[in-house]
């Protein structure tokens, strides 16, 4: 009986061995024959997703480029994907309208369906990017006039309020993370509902902690995002349906604030309204449809606050860490300002405030493994044939980390991004809102948060870690690449001083 049972498991062995060797041999040849460029094996079903490291996919797959080169291809479950990590690839690859879809996961096809913006694709996609872009332009996001300065104040209100409140708390270490959501929080729900918040408001406090839990539950590099049908597994029952169940409430809550609306709001709110109106007149709705409502007000509020607001958590904490690189900011804060606080206008004077922002996206990429693309048909890459419905992964971490281009790259130096004569530039291979096609469409409004919050921040408030606490820097992964909580003292500099 032994003897039987052995050369059954025998058997069975050799069978798997052979159904691996076949699968990995037909990938190959899949390889070959498609002039895909070249990449690590994976095994059957899975393929490389039991060595991509969900709690740093970007690092696993630096990994690879630093073997494989600027160009490879992998397979993650189902899905083929093609990693660039060479920032002159990247943007060619982006510039072409076939790489302008979204990858086939189950985030963007499976949860969100294809709609609202950063899920959407097409049509739909083109037509709402054209619409959020003239309804930013609308609101304020300008390079100059009376609508720019509208926005300032409205920013401004804000940064006042997050000021008046790290003040009340300042005499013991603190986290300033909850300041800063609510502030930052404020700001977005100003410009895309018309309204805000007062802190604890059990209506906000939902809304925000649905937003930071839900990042941090479905990441790119997610197996569900690969293998749907993991969605059916104890495991991830539980994260499905805190996903859906905080989908439906939420749209419950835009529902309500849509119909509640004030016709006299200049918000985000206000503009779908009236397409829509104009729209149903002429009979035609088009994508202005109740579903891709609901979608886009949570793909402008919760994308544009969970960046910005991971983005300024990481400038303080930099800033914390870095105590000589804050003095030289105070120093030109200081010097240019006074006592007043900083507005737009002072930016381009501001330049190692501007560089020590700019390094902070560069060395804590919020989106390290970028926004995966998706190609809408047979396209070319360096050569290579990509078939239709490949993803497309701009690796920004790779990016931003390589040294051939940021000399010691983890080191924090904003000098990288300062002339010989002292003014700020942009470097060619810094890209922390992506570029091509689908480039952010509120770079600019970030600009101005990241701007007037990181700035009127250190000119207010001396930053430092608290006695014989070590800060960690290297963060959670889930969507974005955010902070880990954590205390910090703030002294103040100017008193009460104030915006005028």
């Amino acid at each position: 009986m032994l003897e039987m049972l052995t050369q059954d498991w025998s058997f069975m062995m050799m069978g798997t061995l052979l159904t691996v060797v076949a699968t990995l041999w037909a990938w190959q040849r899949l390889r070959t024959t498609l002039s895909l460029p070249s990449g690590p094996w994976g095994v059957p079903v899975l393929g490389y997703l039991p060595w991509l490291d969900e709690q740093v996919p970007h690092e696993s797959l630096t990994d690879l480029a630093r073997r494989y080169g600027p160009i490879y291809s992998l397979r993650l479950g189902s899905v083929l994907a093609v990693v660039l990590s060479d920032c002159r690839i990247i943007r060619q690859a982006l510039s072409q309208e076939a790489c302008s879809g979204r990858a086939p996961l189950f985030l963007t096809h499976g949860i969100m369906q294809g709609y609202g913006l950063i899920c959407a694709e097409g049509e739909r996609w083109k037509e709402q990017r054209r619409f959020v872009a003239g309804c930013l332009r609308t609101l304020g996001m300008v390079k100059v006039g009376a609508r720019r300065d509208k926005m300032e104040h409205r920013i401004g209100r804000c940064v006042q309020q997050c000021l008046e409140r790290l003040r009340k708390l300042c005499e013991e270490p603190m986290d300033p993370s909850l300041v800063l959501l609510d502030s930052m929080g404020n700001a977005i729900s100003s410009l895309v509902f018309g309204k805000t918040w007062e802190e604890n408001d059990p209506v906000w406090r939902w809304l925000a902690n649905t937003q930071e839990e839900g990042t941090k539950l479905i990441g790119v590099a997610g197996a569900i995002n690969f293998l749907p049908f993991l969605r059916f597994l104890p495991k991830y029952q539980r994260t499905m349906e805190y996903l859906l169940s905080g989908k439906e409430k939420s749209h419950q809550l835009y529902a309500s604030m849509i119909a509640e609306h004030n016709s006299e709001a200049d918000d985000v709110i206000g503009a779908f309204l009236s397409e829509m109106k104009r729209r149903n007149d002429i009979g035609d709705e088009g994508f202005y449809t109740v579903p891709q409502f609901h979608h886009l007000l949570a793909d402008l509020f919760g994308a544009g606050l969970d960046t910005t607001l991971t983005t300024l958590r990481w400038f303080i904490l930099f800033m914390a860490q870095h105590p000589n690189v804050q003095a030289r900011i105070h120093e030109e804060l200081d010097e240019v300002l006074g006592k007043r606080w900083p507005t737009l206008n002072d930016a381009p004077v501001l330049s190692y405030t501007q560089a020590a922002i700019s390094e902070t996206q560069r060395i804590r990429s919020v989106v390290p493994v970028g926004i995966p693309h998706g190609t809408t048909q047979v396209t070319t890459i360096e050569g290579y044939r990509i078939p239709a419905g490949t993803m497309i992964i701009p690796l920004q971490w790779a990016v931003h980390m390589d040294p051939e281009v940021w000399p010691e790259p983890e080191e924090f130096r904003p000098e990288r991004f300062l002339l010989s004569d002292g003014r700020y530039y942009k470097r060619e291979n810094f890209i922390p809102f992506q570029t091509g096609k689908r480039v952010c469409v509120g770079e600019e409004l970030a600009h101005m948060l990241l701007f007037l919050f990181g700035a009127t921040i250190l000119h207010q408030f001396q930053l430092s870690v608290p006695p014989g606490v070590e800060l960690d820097l290297r963060g959670e992964n889930g969507i974005t690449l955010t902070p880990k909580h954590q205390c910090l003292v703030f002294t103040p500099r100017h008193g009460t001083s104030s915006s005028e």
